[in-house]
């Protein structure tokens, strides 16, 4: 199956060539690091460009200030991994481990530069993420997640990190390995997230994490833009791409994690050009470092919760806020692509468990969960399907509970062939789940068909049902139908497929009613609404006074 970036071990390391290299002296300057000092630390936020003329750079372990890798860097390499792009937070502490002479280049010229020279931007670029692949994979990382099987909140903090393909360092609290132990033992053996070298975060949330890791509205120098992109899904991410390389000042702002919905799938195997599949998340990440490569930045976890229309025609919406109040942005059109989210059931004491055995995602982060258990997954859809699939590996037996009597209407042949063929998975047709049993955390579910019912002992059950459509912010500028979604083209009395009610507002992916439900159709219309949008803020500036 295919996977996010290159595998940094075999890529060759190229040096850059030296017209490249002059032009970078051209827009940076020289400096010396003496043997020892650090050239960036965790936690600084990466807003330059460093490449090594003489010396060596080497990554260094934050607890024991030993080295960490047995590779450094030295003369013709660069430092940096592909937050440079966002203007993120560095994850490593970096330090000269002799007398180190280097180009630093400020992160809005090299990008600037990039995009003039796309020989040098792909070079770049591709050891960017190779590098990020190998922090995510080696979990090198200035965040450690404690006790995700233990705490809910720990566990949404761990659920964002992994969906956005950050690194982190992940203990559980039944850890017995040394590591785990010494680590535990700094936070009192209580579920936590530490932060850099050893800040422990209080009441950990993602939106935290997010503001020490420069994911958050900081990394915006400014409040209007040309389009605010409403949703980070398949097709806001789409669209994301298609409006940087065109040359629209374009933000997407995600409530959750970069893939929506579709980034809850473990595997994608009918996406036109992964003939072996894909993850939804690696499938969306692609697509966001393509987006911020042609200028197009991400806000996350922020969620739009209004949006009003000024005198002006411009847009402005209002962001959910925290201690410090809410943040409003403004821009002269707005792309709803705030997907669909899995309906919750009916059920007792559904709340209190969702993150203790009850979740709406399958990634290798849930499906840890399901190790010497039995696994129970509800819907009758691809992701269900793909979910049962990838759960079987990790769980003791899957159990897919189907409310109809076949996935034939709802499912891919070729998925519920192999579900059918599975002997580690069972379909339970014309069944529902009635009640839920556990305390702290989920122990077992009823399960009812027809007229019979069955204990199914679990502690993991995965619901993905039905679809909300995410349209409460819209605040009535543009009509939805009776289920909320978005009515765009005739159904809205527009010539133009993707426009909504409202004069720049358009709306494509799940969203909009009667799209088709698939990611290839969310990426098309995410990539054709565009030119629509291009020619809309065309006609609106030459209409200004």
């Amino acid at each position: 199956m295919e996977t996010l970036g290159q595998d940094l071990e075999t890529m060759r390391r190229v040096p850059l060539a030296q017209d490249h290299v002059d032009a970078i002296c051209a827009i940076g300057g020289e400096k010396f690091y003496p043997a020892g000092s650090i050239v960036m630390d965790m936690g600084e936020p990466l807003d330059r460009f460093v490449y090594v003329v003489e010396g060596e750079v080497e990554v260094v372990d934050p607890y024991t200030d030993e080295r960490l890798l047995p590779a450094s860097l030295g003369p013709t390499q660069f430092m940096g991994e592909i937050g440079f792009l966002n203007g993120a937070t560095n994850y490593l502490r970096m330090r000269a481990a002799v007398d180190t002479r280097v180009i630093e280049a400020p992160r809005t010229a090299m990008l600037d530069l990039m995009s003039r020279v796309p020989e040098l931007s792909d070079h770049i670029i591709t050891v960017f993420a190779a590098r990020r692949r190998k922090q995510y994979e080696l979990k090198n990382s200035a965040v450690k997640v404690i006790g995700a099987d233990r705490n809910a909140a720990v566990q949404a903090v761990e659920r964002f990190l992994s969906r956005n393909r950050i690194p982190f360092q992940s203990y559980d609290m039944d850890g017995r390995d040394a590591e785990t132990v010494q680590v535990c033992s700094l936070i009192g053996h209580e579920p936590a997230v530490i932060l850099g070298r050893d800040t422990k975060l209080d009441d950990p949330t993602p939106r935290k994490v997010a503001q020490y890791l420069g994911l958050d509205l900081d990394i915006c120098s400014q409040r209007t833009y040309d389009l605010l992109i409403v949703g980070g899904g398949p097709a806001g991410v789409a669209a994301a791409v298609y409006a940087g390389s065109e040359g629209i000042q374009a933000l997407v702002v995600e409530d959750t994690a970069v893939g929506g919905q579709a980034g809850t799938s473990s595997r994608i195997e009918n996406y036109m050009g992964f003939p072996t599949g894909i993850s939804g998340t690696d499938l969306t990440w692609r697509g966001q470092v393509q987006a911020m490569k042609f200028g197009t930045r991400f806000v996350m976890p922020r969620r739009v919760e209004s949006v009003s229309r000024r005198e002006d025609g411009a847009y402005c919406v209002t962001l959910d806020g925290d201690n410090n109040g809410s943040d409003e942005l403004c821009a002269r059109a707005v792309l709803v692509a705030t997907g669909v989210q899995y309906r919750r059931l009916p059920l007792d004491h559904l709340e209190e468990l969702e993150g203790a055995g009850v979740f709406y995602s399958a990634t290798e982060m849930e499906a840890r969960f399901c190790a010497r258990t039995d696994a129970v997954v509800i819907g009758g859809g691809n992701s269900a399907g793909q979910a049962a699939m990838f759960l079987s590996r990790a769980a003791g037996h899957v159990h897919l509970v189907v409310r109809g009597s076949s996935l034939a209407a709802s499912m891919s042949s070729y998925l519920s062939q192999r579900l059918e063929a599975d002997p580690r998975i069972t379909i339970h047709y014309h069944s529902e789940v009635t009640a839920l049993h556990g305390d702290t955390w989920l122990e077992a579910i009823t399960l009812k068909t027809h007229q019979s019912e069955r204990r199914i002992d679990t502690r993991a059950l995965f619901i993905m049902i039905g679809a909300a459509p995410n349209t409460g912010w819209l605040s009535g500028l543009a009509e939805t139908d009776e289920k909320g979604f978005v009515l765009t083209g005739a159904a809205a009395g527009q010539a133009d497929d993707y426009a909504t009610t409202a004069p720049g507002i358009f709306a494509v992916g799940d969203v909009r009613a009667h799209s088709v439900k698939r990611v290839a159709s969310a990426v098309g219309e995410g990539s054709v609404v565009v030119s629509r949008i291009w020619q809309y803020l065309d006609e609106s500036r030459r209409q200004s006074p």
